[in-house]
């Protein structure tokens, strides 16, 4: 369960990331997973699987990102205690979670043992946190050489007695990490304000000042719609969040995906737009939206396009992708009924009219 993908254009390399469980429950997740596929034209050469394992806890919540400086790919994930659900976690108001990281330097073939990171980024505030995880999905490298990893913590705000964790006073607020020098030193930023916020990704926007950078949060919320949160200080600190009604969720939520691109050659003044792939009704059908950023977080909402890339249920999925030209080329992963993986290659054209026309180059 929970895919992950992030696409290395310099390789032409798709690394698919996921968790091997022995069940659908979150405690039952073991380790995870990484397959590498080779882009030849319209197909995809799939290699080998590679496992990433840490004995007496169970690697979660994959998050890799592409340092393009270094050319470094850095996989993100949490370690937990073997045995400990999050429901245990929230009850006893500590964590057994650690905020771990391998790295690659040669295109995913071989990676570095696990780096423990948890004391560094975020020392004592740790004692607040019932538990965290990053992502699910990805990581970015912003235009300023900062690295960013989506993050999410239930953070506790009242103790009874100042000792015992009141479970209706812990609520999941999203958050970043960050570096600055490549990856050698890891902090956090803020936890977003205001509502509920949890799983999240974060993508680098220019609204319709290209010389003022901002970074999107797009996070899981439990109304029916994802929330959004804008920073202009690159993931220090977000502004509070709003309701997004045009990208719909399931009841529950679920792990939603957002990169963004330059705007297409011909579509008007907006300098970023961004893909959104998510599932969006209660049978987790899974289409992609696509849609321009014109005012800060706001969607298009009468330009928004659904772009459908595969007719299955989609329980979790996530996207990657880049744009050339007036095509936006995505790699998608996602999780279908039974346990199964699909993933596939689209390509969405701009028609230069207002409107996205897609077809699937390889399922």
């Amino acid at each position: 369960r929970i895919p992950a993908l992030l696409y290395i254009p310099s390789a032409a390399t798709f690394l698919a990331f996921a968790e091997k469980r022995s069940s659908a429950r979150d405690e039952d997740a073991k380790y995870l997973v990484l397959r590498r596929g080779q882009r030849h034209g319209p197909s995809v050469q799939v290699k080998p699987t590679w496992a990433l394992t840490l004995p007496g806890r169970r690697t979660m919540n994959p998050c890799p990102l592409y340092d393009s400086t270094t050319g470094t790919i850095f996989l993100f994930c949490i370690c937990v205690e073997q045995g400990r659900s999050e429901r245990c976690q929230l009850w006893s108001g500590c964590s057994a979670a650690r905020l771990c990281f391998a790295t690659s330097t040669d295109g995913g073939r071989g990676w570095t043992p696990l780096r423990d990171v948890t004391d560094e980024a975020i020392g004592a505030d740790l004692s607040r946190w019932a538990t965290f995880a990053v992502g699910p999905g990805h990581g970015i490298q912003l235009d300023s050489g900062r690295l960013v990893v989506p993050a999410y913590t239930y953070y506790i705000h009242r103790r009874l007695c100042g000792v015992l964790p009141l479970p209706c006073s812990t609520r999941q607020h999203s958050l970043v990490f960050y570096s600055d020098d490549n990856g050698r030193r890891w902090h956090k930023g803020a936890l977003v304000g205001g509502q509920r916020t949890g799983e999240c990704q974060v993508a680098e926007i220019n609204g319709n000042d290209p010389d003022v950078p901002m970074l999107y949060c797009s996070a899981r919320a439990p109304r029916g719609c994802r929330a959004v949160a804008l920073s202009t200080d690159l993931g220090l600190r977000f502004q509070p969040p709003a309701r997004c009604r045009v990208l719909g969720e399931p009841p529950r939520g679920c792990q939603g995906s957002v990169v963004s691109f330059p705007a297409p050659r011909g579509s008007g003044t907006a300098p970023t737009w961004l893909l959104y792939s998510h599932p969006i009704d209660r049978h987790r059908v899974n289409p992609a939206n696509i849609g321009k950023i014109l005012r800060g977080m706001v969607w298009d909402g009468l330009k928004h396009h659904h772009l459908l890339l595969h007719p299955t249920a989609a329980v979790w999925a996530h996207s990657t992708g880049d744009m050339e030209g007036t095509h936006v080329k995505a790699g998608k992963e996602w999780e279908g009924d039974q346990g199964k993986f699909w993933g596939l290659g689209a390509l969405a054209s701009w028609d230069g009219e207002g409107g996205f026309g897609g077809r699937v180059m390889e399922g």
